[in-house]
C-alpha cells in the first residue's frame, strides 16, 4: 500500500508548488530578493515572499475605493511588470522595458516596449487593490502577459529589434 503525505492530495498545495516553479514566478521572487538589500528575508520561502501579491476577495472589499495607493503597492506593481519584462528578455534576448504612469489616485497606464515595438499596453485603475486571488492566478497572469508580448515580438520582429 502506498503512503500519501498530508499535503499530497491537497489541490491548493500542488497548485502553489506548480505556480512557484514557473519561470515568471521564479523571476518575480528573485526581484523581490534583490530589493532586500539588508538580507532580512534571506530565510523566507518564495511563497512567503509572494504572499504580498495575494489579495483575497474579502481583503479587496476592505480596501477603500478612494485613497492614494500605498508605496508598498506601487513597489509591488513595479516589480510585477519588471518581472514580466525580464521574463520576456530571458525568452527572446530582447530587452523589454516597463513604463508606468500612475496618478496619485491609482489610475494610469502601463507600457512594455521592446525596441520600437509596444508589446503591452494597459490602462490600470484601482491600483491600491492590485493583487491576485492565488499564487496560481499570479503565475497565470504573468505567463499570459509574457506569452502575448512574445507573440507581438514574433509578429513584428524588425520593429522589436529596431
Amino acid at each position: 500500500m502506498r503512503k500519501m503525505s498530508i499535503t499530497a492530495g491537497t489541490p491548493a498545495v500542488s497548485e502553489d508548488e506548480a505556480a512557484l516553479a514557473t519561470p515568471f514566478v521564479r523571476c518575480l521572487a528573485r526581484l523581490i530578493r534583490a530589493q532586500d538589500t539588508y538580507g532580512s528575508q534571506d530565510g523566507v520561502s518564495d511563497a512567503q515572499l509572494l504572499a504580498h501579491f495575494i489579495v483575497t476577495e474579502q481583503q479587496r472589499r476592505e480596501i477603500p475605493i478612494i485613497g492614494d495607493p500605498d508605496p508598498d503597492v506601487m513597489l509591488r506593481l513595479n516589480i510585477f511588470y519588471t518581472a514580466v519584462g525580464l521574463t520576456i528578455e530571458a525568452r527572446t534576448g530582447l530587452v523589454a522595458s516597463p513604463t508606468m504612469m500612475i496618478s496619485h489616485e491609482g489610475f494610469g497606464r502601463v507600457l512594455l516596449t521592446t525596441g520600437r515595438l509596444v508589446v503591452f499596453s494597459k490602462t490600470v485603475r484601482d491600483v491600491h487593490r492590485f493583487g491576485f486571488a492565488t499564487l496560481r492566478k499570479l503565475a497565470e497572469a504573468g505567463a499570459k502577459l509574457v506569452d502575448d508580448a512574445i507573440a507581438a515580438i514574433e509578429a513584428y520582429p524588425e520593429v522589436a529589434r529596431a
